[in-house]
């Protein structure tokens, strides 16, 4: 490995697979992350060692550190270090004075909650919330369809529909929303298969049942406070693609692959 080091803002399955792709191409990666993540898809989320202390996604294994001193003897262990960090922070003190090469914006909030050109020499936003070449310097497309992985230069990427991508040939069915706001009891776990109207979760009082036949493809954290309206499950109606939940999409291995292409297009290499 480098001494160059690369920040990811966010570590939810789409930021992963970039993480993952960044990692097995031999760049070092910290992860900076909020208190309370809200991953729907857990297995193959790198966020989810706020919580637990670690986590592992398809064989490399990412921890939590309180420091960004503690980087590099995670780094050694050829491991991903995440930190706590919602505000980047630690881009202050940088890691021994040395400041990322690049920095990733892949919270996929659909608005940019401050990442800034001046915080890296390469920095990228994925998907929509970003002027590329005024708020980063480029743009990753994050939404399906022809522009997918598209790397915009002076522009910014497709607006939120609100519509999720097709899967089996369901679109906005397969995911679910709570009801109300409260405190979510999952009942059901990820790669479960489920049957329409059976009770997933509770939010408080008030059922959740899946509103499609299928595999329980992701399910935000039991015990999470949620409001009303937010997205809080997905399924497949794939019965035969369990393997799925716990594997990197197709979508996030190609946002990756064009992160990696600006990167070698910058010279920042692993």
């Amino acid at each position: 490995m480098s001494e160059h080091y690369i920040i990811v803002r966010g570590g939810g399955d789409l930021a992963t697979g970039v993480i993952y792709r960044l990692f097995r191409c031999g760049y070092k990666v910290l992860i900076l992350e909020c208190e309370k993540p809200s991953a729907i898809r857990r297995k193959v989320a790198f966020c989810e060692a706020v919580y637990d202390g670690e986590a592992f996604v398809e064989g490399v294994l990412c921890s939590r550190i309180e420091d960004i001193s503690q980087c590099r003897q995670v780094w050694e262990k050829r491991q991903i270090p995440l930190l706590v960090d919602p505000e980047a922070a630690c881009l202050k003190t940088g890691l021994d004075g040395q400041t990322p090469a690049a920095l990733i914006d892949g919270i996929i909030a659909k608005k940019n909650l401050g990442t800034r050109k001046e915080m890296a020499p390469v920095t990228i936003g994925l998907g929509p919330g970003f002027l590329a070449g005024e708020d980063v310097d480029y743009v990753v497309e994050t939404m399906r369809g022809h522009d997918l992985g598209r790397i915009i230069e002076d522009d910014y990427a497709q607006p939120n529909t609100g519509v999720p991508g097709m899967v089996g040939g369901v679109s906005k069915e397969r995911v679910l929303h709570s009801p109300e706001a409260g405190i979510i009891h999952v009942k059901s776990q990820i790669a479960d298969l489920v049957e329409k109207g059976q009770i997933l979760a509770y939010v408080g009082e008030v059922p959740v049942p899946a509103s499609i036949t299928g595999v329980l493809r992701g399910i935000i954290r039991d015990g999470y406070h949620v409001f009303k309206g937010m997205k809080i499950a997905d399924i497949d109606p794939r019965k035969e693609e369990k393997k799925n939940c716990f594997t990197i999409s197709d979508k996030a291995r190609c946002i990756a692959g064009s992160v990696i292409e600006i990167l070698l297009g910058e010279h920042i290499l692993p």
